[in-house]
């Protein structure tokens, strides 16, 4: 009675467990949306560019006028007051000091940038190339986290059919035991024939257990990356991997955002040395103020306005700008070299991506075949073992190779997406096949 309450208990928690978790069908368009809702991936890309776009507008704002106030309140000690103002005849005699014990300022002053040898206006260009690269950046940076969806759903969908096909396999091996076990009991069949047949049986279980590990692990792997809840059971869907083949020329047109992003660097280092060169100049600004002041019991300042030019200049920087320039030249250049080598690395990697994506049609059209002649030969090698022409180690090795087909089979049709994917980010339109 007590064991049975028990199994009653373990099945009421087991049916607890499955049922509190929530079924999701899922296809790849809609993994792609979600990963680049909800990945952090594509969260700290879109930071990125609003940080380019604050920092834009920190140096846009050292063009307009600075603006300051300022007030004083001082309480005096008994100075010792000594000025020709306070003789009584106006010659420097001798005067009474007044009490003074405080003193009041008040002050606003204003200034507006003229002239600073261009330098404002190369950084605000500076600052505009790399909000640029910064938004290319996040487009390439986004590609990549699709890909990354890509492989995960795929490698997923790979552990799913790999699971289904060998616990059918597995079905066959149970039943062949049952079978010679019949046959061996009868004496139709030798022990070691039966022995062999059990082993197999054992190595798909083994088999079994690792495709479910698998499974498990690259499940909880895409459920993190696509930040959905805990506990969420994923139903991958094989409908959008039949992408149907595409005739591609060798001549690929190549549109990569973060090549795009290398040149904008490049035209931002450009503006640097420009901003170098610009300290030579003086710094030229309209300034203007107002002052008030009321020194108690001596003096009362009101009404005094100011205004004029402001002229600045280091001379220091005449010798101190060539290191800045040059620096800022090494930088550029440096940004040059590594343009052409990305751009030479980036032609690798299409024409590389176009190979691998004809590869996989090809690999998948054999293993049709491979599949086809498999089961082929599998069928024929169970006559015969059932006349008695071969024996069991042909049988139980046909078996295996009939799986292994399958099994190719199964992935080589993932891989044509896969590398589908390759080929777009590669080529730099997987956005556009997105947004379509």
């Amino acid at each position: 009675m007590k064991s049975k309450l028990l199994l009653f208990f373990l099945l009421s928690v087991i049916s607890t467990g499955l049922t509190a978790q929530e079924r999701k069908p899922l296809g790849l368009e809609e993994a792609i949306k979600l990963a680049l809702t909800n990945g952090d991936e594509a969260k700290i890309a879109e930071e990125k560019v609003n940080t380019a776009v604050s920092e834009l507008n920190v140096t846009r704002n050292a063009r307009y006028p600075d603006l300051g106030v300022s007030g004083q309140y001082l309480h005096l000690t008994e100075p010792n007051i000594q000025s020709p103002l306070l003789s009584g005849d106006g010659e420097g005699g001798e005067g009474v000091a007044p009490d003074v014990n405080r003193l009041m300022l008040g002050q606003v002053s204003a200034s507006v940038p003229l002239f600073s040898g261009f330098r404002l206006k190369n950084l605000v260009h500076a600052g505009e190339n790399r909000l640029e690269a910064a938004k290319l950046t996040a487009v390439s940076e986004k590609e990549q986290l699709v890909m990354k969806t890509v492989t995960d759903y795929i490698n997923l969908y790979k552990a799913r059919q790999t699971v289904i096909l060998v616990r059918e396999n597995l079905k066959s091996a149970e039943q062949r035991v049952k079978d010679f076990t019949a046959m061996e009991e009868n004496g139709l069949l030798a022990r070691n024939d039966l022995l062999k047949a059990k082993l197999q049986e054992s190595n798909v279980r083994v088999t079994l257990e690792e495709a479910l590990k698998n499974e498990r692990i690259l499940h909880y792997r895409l459920v993190t990356l696509l930040k959905l809840p805990e506990g969420t059971a994923v139903e991958v869907s094989e409908g959008e991997l039949d992408m149907a083949p595409v005739a591609l020329s060798d001549s690929v047109a190549v549109s990569r955002s973060d090549l795009e992003a290398l040149r904008y660097q490049e035209k931002a280092a450009e503006d640097e040395i420009r901003v170098a060169r610009s300290k030579v100049f003086p710094s030229v600004q309209l300034v203007g103020g107002y002052v008030a002041a009321d020194i108690h019991n001596a003096l009362t300042v009101t009404n005094a306005m100011n205004f004029g030019l402001g002229v600045s200049y280091n001379i220091s920087d005449i010798f101190k700008s060539a290191s800045d320039v040059k620096k800022a030249r090494s930088k550029a250049t440096e940004l040059q070299y590594s343009l052409d080598r990305y751009a030479d690395q980036v032609d690798i990697q299409v024409r590389n991506a176009l190979e691998d994506y004809r590869l996989a049609i090809r690999k998948y059209e054999v293993y049709t075949e491979s599949q086809e002649q498999a089961t082929e030969n599998y069928r024929i090698v169970k006559d015969k073992y059932d006349n008695g022409l071969v024996d069991t180690n042909d049988l139980l090795e046909a078996d295996i190779q009939q799986l292994q087909s399958k099994i190719d089979l199964a992935y080589a049709r993932a891989e044509i997406t896969r590398k589908y994917y390759e080929f777009l980010t590669a080529q730099g339109t997987l956005t556009n096949h997105i947004n379509q």
